[in-house]
């Protein structure tokens, strides 16, 4: 039979937007359930942003020891995965371990139970044999998870996800990464400078497809002078494991076949939303949907919210916890302001970093904006110039040259991310260009570019 529980709230799935509603809600008040099968705290710190940061933290400084050449003298470094491995292990992740996450989320008044949870109609949730009904409703965070293609052979085979690489105690002598995205990019590099032999290959014409092809061009740079293999315009049509080792038959945009043979092959191809199984069905949506509909107030049905990578905003920790802000305002009867997505920030983590905010050119254009560009080379700036090695970058600006404001930027340097939180604000804000370029800009700083950026918007 099954046991039957009157709740005020039920979140299901507890990545870092479910976690924050469970416990804002809890504080408020509510009687809230928290359900999640998997870790606490979701894909974020465990496998995604803090441990491949991580990552990338200790593979940038073995970069940096390699150019003191022409800066300060010499300098020899002997890299040891096994350093940061452990971190991750230890500090990052507590071994893979969420007893801290539990602890807390139990501490703040949610009640946690793990499990597989479906709904089963309107602010209702059943999760091992009992069911629970929401008399506020339920919140949906179900998150992604890592996808893998449709190529022949590859099921069958030990690859690689950022889950694995995460996990990696030792890096590969050579490993080939199968997409060019955000995440393809940034482990790429790491291993890379860790030692390993690396191959990128992707089906878009050029690495970060996404971001401006200024962005592109740049990071195609480092990764050359890392030694990174780039295959771009390219397919993979098989994948072979035998005798430890990979075999990845490619075809190049030349129509050209290659096989790339390595120890490990990572997959990092997109991500697909955990909505399949979770009950869609029985309030009225979609299963097979790829992402929940939401108004501005995170609202999806009757008795129904959902929030992070599954509304298709962003999948980003930023962006689901900013949907929980506005997701626990509704719940609790607050006032807005509610979601607005036209400065959605995103950084890529390779060095140099790439950072962005709003529309690309290629958007704004497509969206029908009279659009009016600016850019320029990061190193062509006093602080880029004394900066020299790994101080390449770009910072261009892209404006709705009618209204007179920034829709969209991006800013690629050693401090890409940190540069951007001005041209989020100015793209957030529609603060009018004409006030942008009368502000007094500290000298010499990377962000004092912007200027530059702004002045070519005359051309």
């Amino acid at each position: 039979m099954t046991d039957t529980q009157q709740v005020d709230l039920v979140v299901l799935g507890l990545g870092p937007g479910g976690e924050s509603v469970a416990t804002e809600a809890a504080g408020a008040g509510m009687r809230v359930v928290g359900i999640d099968e998997r870790l606490v705290g979701g894909e974020c710190p465990y496998y995604g942003c803090v441990p491949s940061k991580m990552m990338i933290r200790a593979a940038n400084s073995l970069a940096e020891t390699r150019r003191v050449d022409g800066l300060a003298g010499t300098a020899e470094a002997s890299p040891a995965f096994d350093v940061v491995a452990r971190r991750i292990r230890d500090e990052a992740t507590d071994d893979w371990d969420d007893t801290v996450a539990v602890e807390r989320l139990e501490k703040a008044g949610v009640r946690f139970v793990r499990g597989h949870g479906r709904l089963v109609g309107p602010g209702v949730v059943e999760v091992g044999g009992t069911r629970y009904v929401a008399s506020v409703g339920v919140v949906l965070n179900t998150g992604t998870a890592p996808a893998a293609p449709p190529v022949d052979g590859l099921a069958d085979t030990p690859f690689w996800t950022n889950r694995e690489a995460m996990q990696a105690t030792t890096a590969p002598a050579s490993l080939v990464v199968m997409g060019g995205g955000a995440i393809g990019a940034e482990l790429a590099q790491a291993f890379a400078r860790f030692g390993s032999r690396v191959s990128v290959v992707e089906m878009a014409p050029r690495l970060l497809a996404l971001e401006e092809p200024e962005a592109s061009e740049v990071v195609a740079r480092s990764f050359a002078t890392d030694g990174i293999q780039v295959l771009v315009g390219a397919t993979v049509g098989a994948v072979e494991h035998a005798d430890g080792r990979f075999a990845v038959s490619v075809t190049d945009a030349e129509g050209t076949d290659i096989t790339l043979d390595a120890d490990r092959l990572l997959v990092a191809a997109g991500r697909r939303p955990n909505l399949s199984d979770i009950g869609l069905d029985t309030v009225g949506l979609d299963p097979a949907a790829r992402t929940v509909e939401t108004d501005e107030r995170m609202r999806a049905g009757e008795k129904l919210w959902a929030i992070g990578d599954i509304t298709g905003e962003g999948a980003f920790t930023h962006m689901s916890m900013y949907q929980a802000g506005i997701a626990v305002r509704d719940l609790t009867g607050a006032d807005g302001p509610w979601a607005s997505y036209h400065a959605v920030p995103r950084v890529t983590y390779t060095d140099p970093e790439v950072g962005a905010v709003g529309l690309t050119e290629e958007q704004a254009r497509d969206a029908g904006v009279d659009v009016r560009t600016g850019s320029t080379p990061l190193g062509s700036s006093s602080r880029g110039w004394i900066h020299g090695p790994g101080g390449d970058g770009v910072i261009k600006v892209v404006e709705d040259r009618a209204a007179g404001h920034l829709v969209g930027a991006t800013s690629v340097g050693p401090a890409g991310g940190e540069v951007l939180s001005m041209l989020a604000t100015a793209v957030h804000a529609r603060v009018p260009t004409m006030v942008l370029r009368e502000q007094v800009l500290a000298y010499p700083t990377f962000h004092r570019a912007v200027s530059s950026a702004l002045a070519d918007l005359d051309g």
